[in-house]
C-alpha cells in the first residue's frame, strides 16, 4: 500500500518504514506527528483519489541542515562578484502506518 502526501508544501510517495527528509517541522526527535492531506491512495491495483478517512502517522528521527548550495552573481566589465550560501533545514521522519 502506498499513498501520495502533502507534507509541508511538497508531495511524497509514501509506503510502510519509508524514511523522508522534509522541510523543517515542529516537535523535537521522538515526536509522533500525523499528516491528513492525502491525495492519492493505491493499494494493489485498487486506486483511489482524495481519502478523507486515511491518515499517515510518522514519527520525527531528527533535524539537520541540507547540503550547502553556493549562490555566486556576478556582472561582467563591471567588477561586481557577490558570493553566498544556503543550507536548508530539514527534518527527517520514518512513516510508521498508513491508516
Amino acid at each position: 500500500m502506498f499513498a501520495i502526501v502533502s507534507i509541508a508544501g511538497q508531495q511524497f510517495k509514501v509506503k510502510k518504514d519509508d524514511e523522508l527528509f522534509v522541510h523543517r517541522l515542529e516537535g523535537s526527535a521522538g515526536d509522533k506527528v500525523e499528516f491528513s492531506d492525502i491525495l492519492m491512495v493505491g493499494d494493489q491495483g485498487n486506486i483511489t483519489v482524495g481519502s478523507k478517512s486515511l491518515k499517515i502517522q510518522a514519527e520525527i528521527v531528527n533535524h539537520l541542515k541540507g547540503d550547502k548550495v553556493i549562490i555566486f552573481k556576478k556582472n561582467r566589465r563591471k567588477g561586481f562578484q557577490k558570493k553566498n550560501g544556503h543550507r536548508q533545514s530539514l527534518t527527517k521522519i520514518k512513516i510508521n502506518a498508513i491508516a
